[in-house]
């Protein structure tokens, strides 16, 4: 479709006849109808999950509530759902409908330095003032959008951005707004992972069990297992972790003043586990056979060693590059995340090309991943908007503009070292043992 699209483009420079313009309507009319869309039965379902379970920490929007859709263009049968979904709860929906890929790769190759670095302050903060929650739907049209840019314009502007996210973070934290994301099965992705687009959108149909009956209830009973889970690891208090498998040799301290975290509705699906662990005393080594899609690039086969707590070592056969800018940034070489999820309960069994989905996903073995960069401070058990700045350093929560999951699913086993000396292995054969 983009090749067709370059044509139009190159024939826009000369004077189109009435012809032309009714060939072309044709032809996007012609694409639009082949394009794969599930039927309205499961964006309906759909919709229900993200807005009725989703938002609100897995209890739906309240009315009177303000939520905010973003829903690129691709993904306007998903937009329609969403807007209709937010209406029946009584809530306010604000759209920003979003241009398919292309502006980004615009952006930076004909913005100056003063456009790079320019932050609307006024209006990113009326914005979240504003809203009490947010549905983003991921549906990219090209999975290779950035590849060729200079890395470090695509960092600079992920710079300019932190006061905005750090802005939504502190309201997130205060308990007066949540977000979630879903993914909307494009060609762009079904493409990347050799399925067609009703076969990439079955495996979202599955993970998020939009067949079921009703898929609300069902997303209520994961949610009471993944809390039974964070219940028990949190009951062990667990000093630090190590990771064993073919290719992995890794200890995460995790740290007082944490608790484990899952579900809660953040990412529809979301079956993992994790923590936010004291980034300063990582030691080893850890291989990632997942690919990875991150700014607008991929990068395979990642690499890292650990020494007190930092990256010492960062390798990869593809994106590598982009890998290391992504680690020069403040504090993206320190980690901000660990996280399990357990087989028995994500139906994600192949790889989707969307981080959404792939650091959720299940099969023999689940997955493991770990975050480079900025930590979850709601793993701190008590009110984080009590902790100043300093005392989040002292206790060993990263603070960085990157956040980046990297995914393995590699057999492996998990133990813990617990307050007494003993050890316990917590996950094994991609289960949890407790």
């Amino acid at each position: 479709m983009s090749g067709l699209n370059n044509q139009f483009r190159k024939l826009a420079g000369a004077k189109a006849s009435r012809g032309f313009k009714s060939l072309r309507f044709r032809l996007n009319f012609n694409l639009q109808i082949n394009m794969y869309h599930p039927s309205k039965k499961i964006l309906e379902k759909y919709a229900d999950v993200l807005v009725n379970f989703a938002l609100n920490s897995g209890g739906g929007v309240k009315r009177g509530e303000v939520v905010l859709l973003q829903v690129p263009e691709s993904a306007k049968p998903m937009l329609l759902e969403l807007h209709k979904a937010v209406l029946k709860s009584g809530a306010h929906p604000i759209i920003q409908y979003l241009p398919d890929d292309g502006m980004s790769r615009e952006f930076f190759n004909f913005a100056n330095k003063e456009q790079i670095s320019f932050f609307p302050a006024k209006y990113l903060k009326g914005k979240i003032d504003e809203i009490d929650h947010s549905i983003f739907m991921i549906a990219d049209t090209d999975k290779h959008e950035l590849e060729g840019i200079d890395p470090k314009l695509i960092m600079e502007k992920s710079k300019v951005m932190k006061p905005y996210m750090d802005w939504r973070d502190q309201k997130e934290s205060a308990g007066k707004f949540t977000w979630t994301l879903g993914l909307y099965g494009t060609k762009a992705g079904a493409d990347e992972v050799g399925m067609s687009e009703k076969e990439y959108w079955q495996e979202i149909i599955k993970a998020c069990y939009l067949n079921d009956k009703n898929p609300v209830k069902t997303w209520k009973k994961i949610e009471s297992e993944i809390e039974r889970v964070k219940n028990k690891l949190d009951a062990l208090k667990i000093e630090k972790v190590r990771i064993e498998s073919k290719n992995t040799d890794l200890t995460v301290v995790l740290g007082k003043n944490r608790k484990w975290m899952g579900g809660s509705g953040r990412n529809i699906p979301s079956f993992e586990v994790f923590i936010s662990p004291d980034c300063r005393y990582t030691e080893g080594y850890i291989s990632f056979n997942q690919p990875l899609y991150r700014y607008g690039n991929l990068i395979k086969d990642i690499y890292l060693e650990f020494k007190n707590g930092k990256v010492v070592k960062a390798t990869a056969k593809k994106g590598e590059k982009i890998l290391k800018h992504m680690i020069a940034n403040t504090n993206a070489n320190m980690i901000g995340e660990f996280s399990l999820t357990d087989g028995r309960i994500s139906k994600i069994t192949k790889f989707m090309a969307e981080t959404l989905f792939d650091e959720n996903m299940g099969g023999k073995y689940g997955n493991t991943h770990i975050a480079l960069g900025s930590a979850y401070k709601d793993s701190y058990p008590g009110d984080p908007n009590k902790i100043k700045k300093a005392q989040w350093k002292k206790m060993g929560y990263n603070e960085s503009v990157v956040h980046t999951d990297i995914i393995s699913t590699e057999d492996r086993m998990v133990t813990a070292w617990l307050p007494n000396g003993k050890t316990l292995v917590i996950y094994k054969d991609g289960k949890f043992t407790v």
